[in-house]
């Protein structure tokens, strides 16, 4: 009896509260049919399917050339293609063609197909890749007056808001998933280099990578990329690049770039521990900490200093060093940008011009060849603009390895995209020019320094 005289004073405390809201059942049919439908129709002729195959070609192997191998097996030579597909999804961003999708869905691609929903199927060129932030962009061949997807604003996403996920998971056709922002700002992903991901738990599965993340007014606020499973699927863990992210590359790639050029900051920065955070008496360990501030870089013309911890860029506040890249990354090229900073625990407010990274010296960008351990590799000349391309520290020099062939020498010896070559049987290698007279050497042995990720390794080759 107490029990129910104190559950009706409870009631009787709250109703006026929630008098406007009372739940009543469903006054007309079309309260009953509320639908995402509507949001569905408006973005899924947008949202496409990407069929991707890579062309590896085998070397040739002595073994089908033995007669007793062919009198069993047939044939002979040995050497031949090996065909390798992908699948994944993309968004139409523009009437004559353009379609968004992630690099890593087209980034061995020597052939891709985009169908759309209607079934209509068209081959496409790249026209841009940006690793750096997971993405690139197709032109499809033929065809115009696509149906496209609006860009929303990412940045007017908050958690809790609903979202749809569109893609072709697993190629089982176009599917549709609903649910909310579980998280914004996620940057210890490691994706990409500007990690700042929108988190959703719309089931997003191996297919649905470079498919769309809209809101409920049709609009794309996001590009989905990857998930976290221990199953291979769905765990209502899934992340997509935010769409102001996105704005940049369509806008590159419709201006007839194929790379994007975004501010450079010119400092090396570093995330806040707890621990430093008291060090640098802060009260969080919110911020970027400067650590080195390149010569005559922006950084250094602003007033930026080595110590300093970046705080806010044009008044949004940044949580770590992935927080600053973004939010330089999706600005234009041109004007300045307000960073508001700590230094000695004080205030101070600074001006950035946001300029591209300088390439000097040129890249001279060449493929070695010949018998060096380097044959197939293409090097570039290390400059502040190559070391921006690829997330190497700017004040680096010499000769970077920029790709490696596959099946080549090069890569048979291990070499890696981004390492810097330092010398090559005693010699110090400078530029290009330097490693590729160093290579056209005949030698039994060869001794070579690499560096790698900061730490150089030194490796002696032949005999």
């Amino acid at each position: 009896m107490i029990r129910f005289v104190l559950a009706a004073l409870i009631a009787l405390s709250v109703a006026p509260a929630f008098a406007d809201t009372a739940k009543v059942p469903p006054q007309s049919p079309a309260q009953v049919r509320m639908s995402l439908a509507p949001v569905v129709k408006k973005a899924a002729p947008a949202v496409v399917n990407v069929y991707v195959s890579h062309v590896e070609r085998m070397p040739r192997n002595p073994l089908f050339d033995d007669p007793i191998f062919q009198r069993f097996f047939g044939g002979g030579g040995g050497e031949g293609d090996r065909v390798q597909k992908a699948l994944g999804s993309g968004v139409l961003v523009d009437r004559s063609g353009l379609v968004v999708t992630n690099y890593h869905v087209v980034e061995n691609a020597t052939e891709v197909k985009v169908a759309l929903s209607d079934r209509r199927e068209f081959e496409a060129a790249i026209v841009l890749r940006d690793p750096r932030t997971d993405l690139a962009v197709l032109r499809l061949k033929g065809g115009n007056d696509f149906p496209t997807l609006e860009m929303g604003d990412s940045d007017g996403l908050e958690v809790g808001d609903f979202v749809i996920a569109i893609g072709d998971p697993f190629g089982v056709g176009q599917t549709v998933t609903q649910g909310i922002v579980s998280a914004l700002a996620r940057t210890q992903i490691g994706a990409s280099d500007y990690g700042f991901f929108i988190q959703t738990d719309a089931a997003i599965n191996p297919g649905n990578s470079g498919g769309a993340l809209v809101d409920l007014d049709g609009r794309l606020v996001g590009i989905n990329s990857m998930i976290f499973s221990r199953s291979g699927g769905s765990m209502g863990l899934g992340f997509a690049i935010p769409v102001n992210m996105v704005k940049g590359v369509v806008t590159a790639a419709l201006q007839g770039g194929d790379s994007v050029k975004r501010p450079w900051l010119g400092a090396t920065l570093q995330d806040l521990s707890k621990d430093l955070a008291e060090t640098l008496g802060l009260d969080r360990p919110t911020g970027a900490l400067v650590v080195e501030v390149t010569e005559r870089g922006p950084a250094a013309q602003a007033g930026l200093k080595r110590g300093d911890v970046i705080a806010a860029i044009d008044g949004q506040t940044v949580a770590d060093a992935a927080s600053v890249g973004f939010r330089l990354g999706v600005k234009p090229l041109g004007g300045a940008a307000k960073i508001a900073a700590l230094r000695d625990g004080k205030p101070v407010d600074l001006t950035l011009k946001l300029a591209s990274a300088p390439e000097i010296p040129a890249r001279d960008a060449l493929t070695i060849k010949g018998r060096s351990p380097f044959a197939g590799a293409l090097v570039m000349n290390l400059s502040p603009a190559v070391a921006e391309e690829l997330s190497l520290d700017a004040d680096r020099k010499g000769v970077v390895v920029a790709s490696v062939a596959e099946n080549s020498a090069a890569a048979q010896v291990g070499l890696q995209k981004g390492d810097v070559v330092v010398a090559v049987n005693g010699n110090d290698i400078a530029t290009t020019r330097d490693l590729e007279r160093a290579s056209a050497e005949r030698s039994r042995w060869w001794d070579l320094a690499i560096n790698r990720g900061g730490q150089t390794i030194r490796t002696r080759l032949g005999g």
